[in-house]
């Protein structure tokens, strides 16, 4: 059914990811412009992973309402058009507000790809289909910073928003001839757009909001990871564009493997135990990354390293976390996934970007703001875990 569909949502899912990864060798070189701190910089990325956040519960009834089409074509015009304000931004805020609109913007587009895989295959062919743009997803932080490092040496940082314009017009004509409007004819389209009754039933669900924080707790972590990233690397240690960007590739290739390997790993412990060797694995990473800045080189590319290594276990941690701890949040609600997904979106997304943007205020050193995000919230959630008192949050439930 459609299987020139594919494709199509392929190139849409880039967006998001794209609007992440190909800025970010050029992180310093905007704060030194625009003459802001390097937590400024960084709020670029917590803006945008917050408005992605919101937007999940704004534009996905939106979708239902008017259809798949519209909302991804309106997504598409507004990634353009905050593309082009973040490339002739002269004042620091402009950045910003351009940067919350193309997070909106990457939202409308995500929830139309994903909304229409669901529309149009079963659960045994959706699942394939959403390993494929997971797997886009996943390659995309391999490749863009190594592109955004080539056009901002050529070209300076504002061509990188010049090239996501360029993309996203490229897969605006493409959505406007090729992708058709896949809202089942059943889709209820009356009644008020937002309402507290769609959402409390999630929402006083232990069992949701544990697993809901997990996924939560794995973004904040890679968050925290790539946004403090570029500046520890280039301005701190002294390591060039594009080494940074062969650098984060490699790490980008390890969470590839991971996000294949997760499938098998999965199938063999399960949901719950899976996740408990994610947070593990996270854990320990946030150790691993306190003891090699202790002990470990300061200078150069061995310095370098000793930075990346322990982020490497955090991409398996993150990989392994997020699948299982999603499957584990939306058990419970066979009857209306689609408000638990948009829940599911808004706690991981905002709550990872707020405790992102919290731990930047602080003064603590990349390596330990890292260490700090992700080591506690492991350390919480596997307490929990070891707790007899809160087995009906984490416990494998039945959908009903």
């Amino acid at each position: 059914m459609r299987r020139n569909l594919l494709p199509i949502l392929m190139m849409m899912v880039v967006l998001s990811p794209l609007a992440i990864d190909i800025y970010l060798p050029s992180m310093p070189t905007m704060a030194a412009e625009f003459a802001v701190s390097a937590s400024d910089v960084q709020s670029t990325l917590v803006l945008f992973l917050f408005a992605m956040g919101v937007g999940q519960i704004l534009i996905g009834p939106l979708a239902d309402r008017y259809g798949r089409r519209p909302i991804a074509m309106g997504g598409i015009l507004l990634y353009i058009a905050s593309s082009i304000l973040a490339a002739v931004a002269m004042e620091f805020h402009w950045l910003q507000i351009a940067r919350v609109l193309q997070g909106l913007a990457a939202c409308s587009t995500s929830i139309v790809v994903f909304s229409a895989v669901r529309d149009c295959f079963t659960p045994k062919e959706g699942a394939r289909y959403y390993s494929y743009l997971n797997g886009v997803i996943c390659v995309i932080p391999a490749l863009a910073p190594t592109l955004g490092g080539l056009l901002a040496l050529q070209f300076g940082w504002r061509s990188t928003f010049v090239f996501m314009m360029l993309y996203a017009i490229v897969i605006m004509v493409i959505v406007g001839y090729r992708l058709p409007e896949t809202r089942p004819a059943n889709t209820v389209t009356t009644g008020p757009l937002y309402r507290w009754s769609r959402y409390k039933p999630v929402l006083v669900e232990p069992h949701f909001l544990f697993y809901a924080f997990a996924c939560m707790a794995g973004m904040a972590s890679i968050l925290s990871y790539v946004s403090y990233a570029p500046v520890w690397l280039i301005e701190n240690i002294g390591v060039s564009e594009l080494t940074f960007s062969g650098l984060f590739g490699l790490n980008a290739v390890v969470n590839i493997i991971a996000c294949f390997a997760a499938p098998v790993i999965i199938a063999r412990l399960g949901n719950r135990p899976t996740v408990i060797v994610a947070l593990v694995a996270l854990l320990v990473s946030a150790i691993l990354e306190v003891v090699v800045q202790l002990v470990g080189p300061q200078t150069g590319l061995a310095a370098a390293f000793s930075f990346m290594l322990p982020m490497m276990l955090l991409c398996v941690g993150f990989a392994l976390l997020l699948g299982p701890a999603t499957s584990m949040a939306l058990s419970a609600f066979g009857e209306r996934a689609g408000t638990a997904t948009a829940m599911l979106g808004f706690i991981q997304m905002s709550g990872a970007s707020l405790l992102a943007g919290l731990i930047q205020q602080t003064d603590l050193a990349a390596p330990y703001a890292i260490a700090v995000v992700m080591g506690c919230l492991a350390i919480i959630l596997l307490a929990m875990m070891a707790m007899s008192r809160f087995d009906g949050w984490h416990q494998e439930q039945h959908a009903h």
